[in-house]
């Protein structure tokens, strides 16, 4: 009875409620949207970054152009950025960990944990397709760049972090400050301009004319990338430029 009486002056628990541990279609998708989120905010990065060269500059960003010598058919470059003086064509990305490897490496690692296709030679593959588009043009000049996030460190050759290279490793937050920089190099070398601002317009419109904005063909382009990447994780092949 005494039982009976205390129970009526005591508070109800909560009911328990099992905490089931996500599943493993839950967790990818939280990374998948993690990624894109940082993938977002380093192209918002870029983006301002670009904003700060001289007027001018013109720059495209996320241009896909034909080159039968990628696997895909394709070339994907992040961002280019013309100038009176040359050409950046550059790659960005978005991994978190000590970047390490030469000029002439194939792989460069992450970490040590993981491998990437040399971001250099991949670029230099934009590079290329990007000059077969422009092949009526004249003394062109391109400079390649690469960035990363501030996530990363380098364990890289020191002179692709040099102005004086025409290959660059850079910090997405410093991309337009090694832009500026060369310009100024690049000027003193040959103070008369590879491009008037009549070029400068020209090139930009045949390359944004030549840009492939139909999504079937971008996602079909994303999906082989993303076949290549699975052989070469599973030793059946390896990664190659985009």
């Amino acid at each position: 009875m005494l039982n009976k009486i205390l129970a009526l002056f005591r508070k109800p628990q909560p009911a328990k409620v099992s905490k089931k541990p996500p599943s493993a279609a839950a967790s990818k998708s939280r990374r998948k949207v993690e990624a894109g989120r940082i993938g977002e905010l380093g192209e918002h990065k870029i983006n301002i970054q670009l904003d700060q060269l001289p007027k001018d500059c013109k720059s495209l960003s996320d241009l896909m152009v034909k080159n039968p010598k990628s696997r895909t058919g394709y070339s994907q470059i992040d961002h280019l950025v013309i100038t009176p003086y040359a050409l950046f064509v550059i790659e960005t990305k978005n991994y978190n960990g000590e970047i390490k490897g030469g000029r002439s490496d194939k792989q460069w690692s992450v970490s040590n944990r993981f491998k990437m296709y040399n971001p250099l030679m991949q670029n230099y593959g934009h590079i290329k397709a990007v000059e077969n588009l422009l092949a009526d043009e004249t003394n062109l000049r391109f400079v390649s760049l690469v960035s990363f996030t501030m996530r990363c460190r380098f364990s890289i050759d020191p002179e692709l972090r040099k102005i004086h290279s025409d290959e660059l490793i850079v910090y997405d937050t410093e991309l337009s400050e090694f832009i500026s920089r060369k310009l100024i190099r690049l000027k003193t070398e040959k103070p008369e301009p590879l491009f008037n601002p009549e070029t400068i317009q020209k090139i930009y419109d045949e390359l944004k004319q030549a840009n492939i904005t139909d999504p079937a063909i971008r996602q079909q382009h994303i999906d082989s990338i993303k076949t290549t990447k699975s052989s070469a994780s599973s030793g059946h092949g390896q990664k190659t430029s985009s």
